[in-house]
């Protein structure tokens, strides 16, 4: 099913999410429906609060992969890379941001089952995008030079 992505203005996006406790159903229905929000909206990213759901759960689809990343936390950064951002929930706006090159996560599956992944350039940017969701950041809080996008 796909959901209404929440906008800039509505609180939910500037919650600390709660951790997910429950792998259940309910959760792998949520993930499988956020896989079809983010595929028509095209994105590279989702988060559960961006759909209105305050738990610690993102998709990333990136180059490397699709990959759900439930109760992520951030084992090492390192590394600087500058580039565009944009936001599903931040419509028609894009700015420059600072974010690591390369980063490590520890994280959980749809099951419960714990995984590390090393993530590089681009796939680091994206997972750093939506793991900041999850802590009520948008990328405007950290962008540069925000500006209209043109059509």
């Amino acid at each position: 099913m796909i959901r209404e992505i929440v906008q800039v203005g509505d609180e939910v996006l500037r919650k600390k999410c709660e951790p997910v406790t429950r792998f259940d159903g309910e959760l792998a229905a949520l993930l499988d429906d956020m896989k079809e929000t983010l595929k028509k909206a095209e994105g590279a990213g989702l988060a559960a609060p961006q759909v209105g759901v305050p738990i610690r759960a993102v998709l990333v689809d990136v180059p490397e992969g699709f990959f759900e990343f439930i109760n992520p936390v951030f084992v090492w950064q390192k590394g600087e890379q500058v580039g565009p951002e944009g936001c599903l929930s931040v419509r028609g706006k894009s700015g420059i941001v600072c974010r690591p090159n390369k980063v490590k996560i520890i994280y959980q599956d749809r099951h419960g089952d714990k995984y590390a992944v090393v993530a590089r350039g681009w796939f680091a940017r994206a997972v750093c995008h939506e793991l900041d969701h999850l802590d009520g950041i948008l990328y405007t809080d950290k962008a540069e030079n925000i500006r209209d996008e043109e059509d």
